[in-house]
């Protein structure tokens, strides 16, 4: 199993940054490689990814959500093996730190190779790197769910 951690530092307010963050269908826009999130539940996604020319399709569970503070995840059907949190500090009144720790378990010989190559590490940093710029340039929010798990 492989632990990522990333963090970026976003030119946005906390809360703004957080609301962003909980609009799961709108990850497609910053993620690369994903195709399609549903939210299905206040506590259930169901993904839709292709990586290398591999679509794969999962579920996953918030686990614990805390407004402003963290959101954590764990797949829980699919051939995606993963768990993750994301945490959010506030460094001023308008710019927030995002810490994303993941702990990602390779399906098969692709993603063995891919992982050992350090392809999940640099898509984390990139998905964050890009979700900086969509919500810098937005400067607002998309939608927001202030709920707790």
């Amino acid at each position: 199993m492989s632990k990522i951690e990333e963090s970026v530092e976003v030119a946005v307010p906390l809360r703004t940054v957080y609301d962003q963050w909980t609009q799961f269908e709108d990850f497609p826009r910053f993620m690369e490689g994903v195709e399609h999130i549903e939210q299905r539940t206040p506590t259930l996604t169901h993904w839709v990814t292709e990586f290398g020319g591999v679509r794969r399709e999962f579920d996953a569970e918030i686990t614990e959500q805390s407004p402003d503070e963290r959101i954590a995840w764990t797949t829980v059907r699919g051939e995606v093996r993963q768990a993750g949190v994301v945490t959010f500090h506030r460094l001023d009144d308008t710019h927030t730190k995002v810490m994303l720790q993941l702990d990602h378990d390779p399906a098969g010989i692709a993603d063995t190779v891919g992982d050992k190559l350090g392809l999940v590490r640099r898509q984390a940093k990139g998905d964050l790197g890009r979700f900086k710029s969509f919500i810098e340039e937005r400067g607002v929010a998309s939608g927001a769910w202030r709920g707790t798990a």
